[in-house]
């Protein structure tokens, strides 16, 4: 395979990793890389809360369950390397009423099946001693959960893949994908701008279905773009949080619900809410688009979502218009935070992949078909996973080369 050239559409942390690991894997491979906006990790990447997730949630077996645990000690190792940012908070999956008891103790089993390091039940005392603030019934502790900073380890890949002979072209909004003698040609709709590739891989994220469609592939699962909105704790309210407090999560979403998020800045942020964004890039609420929209409301899994989960999106809306409703939720996790220690923070929009029945999409989704490889669905956990990700992908690439 030396001599050819690889191209990835997307420049966040999926795509940037999988350039990376080909072009280290493969030297003499080509790697460019093809980004739309101006900079790195401008969408999920950059709006991550980030997170280092270590496997409590994932379904044993599932891709996500073996990235995830498989990725965070090859970030970890990264991050130590490079000298980027890497602090083990750790977590605690709080339970505050009885009925989320035996929830909790699934999780525990799941956990435990995704061998996740050092996770134990904590009582109740013992929740007071890990986090002073925090209320609870009963909990879960992971130590080694973690917060990192992954808009700088995105740019950190870049740098690798440049520094293997490769190339991050910014600018580069992906228009056309034509097979061609022996490859693939990628156009852009920017003065006529082409390149052309021997294989391809997608991670284009929010836009993953239409940039599939552009190449001929699958036309679902479609994504719908939810955003998820954050508050911030005012700096002399941060003390109140020492680690990352979560919710026992809702199995029937993949969502994981209000909780409380220390960054490496020394911020702490409370969120997200899910809402349904009226555009792919809907960072706020007055950012509609008719194109966007129309593609929802013309896929007949959009309805069936919304029938199926409509009472939980009035919720979110709800949270998402009134402070005090978005912090009444918060308060069953810190009953001492209110609706005066918080100011409104940013928001990101998660690339959510939905099938034609209806059903949210909770694994990770990668196809190859030819010389094109496609993802269609990595959500949370994609950043924690991103290496492992990019080993995964690069294996299928690779595969007859």
């Amino acid at each position: 395979m030396a001599d050819e050239t690889v191209g990835v559409v997307g420049a966040g942390i999926v795509g940037l990793a999988t350039g990376r690991e080909i072009a280290l894997r493969r030297p003499g491979t080509r790697v460019v890389v093809l980004e739309k906006e101006r900079e790195v990790a401008a969408h999920q990447t950059g709006h991550n809360s980030g997170v280092v997730h270590a496997g409590i949630y994932y379904a044993p077996g599932s891709l996500k369950a073996d990235l995830c645990v498989r990725g965070v000690s090859l970030l970890r190792e990264y991050c130590q390397e490079r000298k980027l940012p890497y602090e083990e908070t750790g977590k605690l999956v709080l339970a505050v009423r009885d009925d989320e008891l035996g929830r909790m103790a699934n999780l525990y089993e799941r956990a435990r099946n995704n061998h996740v390091p050092e996770l134990r039940r904590v009582a109740k005392e013992e929740i007071r001693e890990i986090e002073p603030h925090a209320g609870g019934i009963a909990a879960l502790y992971s130590p080694r959960t973690a917060v990192t900073d992954y808009r700088a380890i995105a740019r950190e890949f870049a740098a690798d893949i440049e520094s293997a002979g490769g190339e991050v072209r910014l600018g580069f909004p992906v228009a056309a994908v034509t097979g061609v003698p022996g490859g693939i040609e990628v156009a852009s709709d920017q003065d006529g701008d082409r390149l052309r590739v021997d294989r391809l891989v997608l991670c284009a994220g929010l836009h993953a279905d239409a940039v599939a469609r552009l190449a001929r592939g699958a036309r679902e699962p479609r994504i719908v773009p939810f955003r998820g909105e954050y508050m911030l704790l005012r700096p002399e309210r941060a003390d109140l949080v020492r680690g990352l407090i979560y919710p026992v999560p809702d199995p029937r979403y993949p969502f994981l619900g209000v909780h409380f998020t220390p960054r490496v800045d020394g911020s702490v942020e409370v969120g997200p809410n899910a809402v349904l964004a009226l555009a792919r890039e809907g960072y706020t609420r007055g950012r509609i688009s008719a194109r966007d929209l129309a593609g929802l409301a013309a896929y007949p899994g959009s309805w069936r979502m919304a029938a199926r989960h409509w009472r939980t999106g009035v919720k979110e809306y709800r949270g998402s218009l009134s402070t005090a409703a978005f912090m009444k939720d918060a308060r069953a996790y810190v009953p001492g935070v209110g609706v005066r220690d918080v100011v409104r923070g940013g928001a990101g929009v998660r690339a959510q992949a939905l099938d034609r029945d209806g059903t949210l999409v909770d694994d990770f989704r990668i196809h190859r078909a030819g010389r094109i490889t496609a993802v269609r669905n990595a959500p949370s956990p994609a950043a924690t996973a991103s290496m492992a990700i990019a080993a995964h992908i690069a294996d299928a690439v690779l595969a007859d080369a």
